[in-house]
């Protein structure tokens, strides 16, 4: 009997990677890291100034997030990605996808002629490219159930940074109602709209708001505008303070800004947004004087959410230090279905007042306990945006979603671990015509 050739050592290793290539071994690594990230839990939420756990709120997963728990994870955890980490992300995919692509896919292109090979190697970029997109659309438009807070009953949760259609750069269909919906399943009590130059949207959610702030979620008002080269949200710049900014809603007037601050007690309440330089802003210098009262720790915009985690310890110590309330800001636009953190305020009887008296009581805690005035709670992703960490954003973002998930999601993720292999299993015997359906 002739001697079968023996296997060169190159061919050797491309058979052991593809068998790593199959279902099974996937689902089983997923298994093992769900397995074992359950003896390093963690909480989905913290204090954003501390990482210590939130004894005044709890995450609450509605029967719909946690059945499509790896659905909701992963498209969650994507719209919390800053700039620098969804770089860092689609970087690992693009040498995940050349080394698959080189060790399992390269001798099926090569047994072909030169002009199937080069079809054949754009149909898998491209069904690559439109499997990312359509994971990205997901995350933007794809309605879907929200992880949401719950507090106490004289605490509330309020945003302080929220748009609208009527800004410039809001979703097209984002209406005010659809602004209130988005922020009542995220469990805001209150929300201000802070649009671009306009006060159009703040106007139509203050006409629209319950009698008694229990009922539903107030949207409270204000604008975002420039100053000192920054940008600030005011509050209640239409409904209280009149001439407070230029002609065309785009920047404060200094001299009216000034006057309005001089009555201690009424001063406009200005919030720091990010992204922005911190070393350009203007902060109050107390009682009567003007200039901002509250910074953003979260800022749910990529490009803040990025600022916020690398200047994080500075922005703690300019609070501690000029006596600012820390605050966090949605950024919302219309995209997404996840909340990034949430400013939590001791205001007791909150639920029976009116949004005039809500209003008034917010702005009033926020000039008289300054940083002591708020807590504020952030929903957690691995922070990866320096150093070594951010080229493994991909390994330990993934890591710290498991760690997140509780007891429910984990016997979901299984369901869905099990129910795939099952699929996968039906569908070789088939092929080995086992059975037939």
């Amino acid at each position: 009997m002739p001697r079968a050739a023996e296997t060169p050592p190159d061919s050797r290793a491309a058979a052991w990677l593809r068998r790593l290539r199959s279902l099974p071994v996937a689902l089983a690594a997923v298994a093992v890291a769900l397995a074992l990230s359950a003896l390093f839990p963690r909480a989905a939420i913290h204090d954003a100034v501390t990482g210590a756990p939130i004894a005044e709120a709890r995450l609450h997963r509605p029967l719909g997030y946690v059945l499509l728990s790896p659905v909701s994870a992963v498209l969650d955890t994507l719209s919390l990605l800053s700039v620098r980490q969804h770089v860092a992300l689609l970087l690992s995919l693009i040498v995940i996808f050349v080394v698959v692509w080189w060790f399992f896919g390269r001798d099926l292109i090569n047994a072909v002629s030169p002009g199937r090979r080069m079809v054949r190697a754009f149909a898998r970029v491209g069904v690559a490219v439109v499997l990312l997109l359509a994971v990205y659309s997901a995350v933007a438009v794809l309605p879907r159930p929200m992880a949401a807070i719950e507090t106490g009953a004289d605490i509330i949760a309020v945003d302080f940074h929220a748009h609208t259609r009527f800004s410039h750069d809001g979703r097209s269909n984002l209406s005010v109602e659809r602004v209130r919906d988005w922020h009542r399943d995220a469990g805001y009590a209150a929300a201000y709209i802070t649009d671009h130059r306009t006060f159009e949207g703040a106007r139509d959610g203050w006409a629209n708001n319950p009698a008694r702030a229990g009922e539903n979620v107030v949207l409270l008002p204000g604008i975002e505008v420039g100053w000192n080269g920054e940008h600030v949200n005011v509050l209640d710049a239409d409904r209280f303070y009149s001439g407070l900014l230029t002609p065309d809603n785009r920047d404060i007037d200094e001299q009216a800004l000034t006057l309005a601050s001089a009555i201690g007690g009424g001063e406009p309440i200005l919030i720091e947004t990010l992204p922005g330089d911190l070393s350009r802003m203007h902060a109050a210098a107390g009682t009567g004087t003007a200039g901002v009262r509250a910074i953003e720790i979260i800022d749910g915009a990529p490009r803040g959410l990025g600022q916020t985690r690398r200047e994080r310890s500075r922005i703690i110590q300019l609070a501690d230090s000029l006596d600012l309330a820390l605050v966090a800001g949605t950024d919302n636009h219309g995209w997404g279905r996840t909340a990034p953190g949430w400013t939590l305020m001791f205001l007791p009887g909150w639920r029976s007042a009116s949004p005039e008296v809500l209003s008034k009581g917010i702005t009033t805690v926020l000039r008289r306990g300054a940083r002591g005035s708020t807590k504020v709670v952030e929903r957690y992703v691995a922070d990866t945006e320096r150093g070594w960490r951010l080229p493994l954003t991909l390994p330990l973002v993934g890591w710290g979603v498991l760690r997140t998930l509780s007891a429910d999601e984990r016997i979901v993720w299984m369901i869905w671990l099990v129910t795939i292999y099952l699929a996968w299993r039906i569908r070789e015997m088939r092929r080995a015509g086992l059975v037939e359906l």
